[in-house]
């Protein structure tokens, strides 16, 4: 699914923003926010490995 939205960031970055034939209108999303949805979906990727901050408790023995 990433490879699939990095292609596609790729692809509208090379295409026209906006394209204008007889009564048919084309425009795409800007680049800002396809970046903005790539970093996110790299995110929740992220979440899911469990490569996340682990906080515990240290309680050295014998102290009580």
């Amino acid at each position: 699914m990433a490879e699939d939205l990095e292609q596609n960031i790729r692809d509208n970055a090379a295409g026209p923003k906006r394209a204008q034939a007889d009564s048919v209108s084309v425009e795409q999303h800007d680049l800002k926010d396809q970046i903005e949805a790539d970093r996110y979906l790299s995110s929740k990727e992220a979440a899911k490995k469990g490569l996340g901050v682990r906080m515990t408790r240290v309680v050295p023995p014998g102290a009580t």
